[in-house]
């Protein structure tokens, strides 16, 4: 459980860096940070939706709470509330 906590904080801070390398890239026309940020984020997403849905089975979560941290993962600052609000209590 330790891990999925680390792994949605990384993920959600690969998110956030997004939010700073799209501007250089579209507005400065310097691709190569969002493309470094983008494949990061893009790992850590897949890894963070392999874990939740191990988890899953592992610790026989409901579906609502399932679905809550899969849709986590889709919004910035989400997994944040989700690793402080749920996650923790979990250790």
């Amino acid at each position: 459980m330790n891990t999925f906590r680390k792994i949605a904080i990384l993920e959600g801070i690969s998110y956030l860096l997004l939010f700073i390398t799209m501007p250089l890239k579209y507005w400065l026309e310097m691709p190569t940070p969002n493309y470094i940020v983008g494949m990061l984020h893009g790992i850590l997403f897949i890894i963070y939706i392999v874990f939740a849905l191990v988890l899953v089975r592992h610790k026989n979560w409901k579906w609502d709470f399932t679905l809550l941290v899969l849709l986590a993962s889709l919004l910035p600052f989400a997994t944040f509330y989700l690793e402080r609000k749920y996650l923790i209590k979990m250790d």
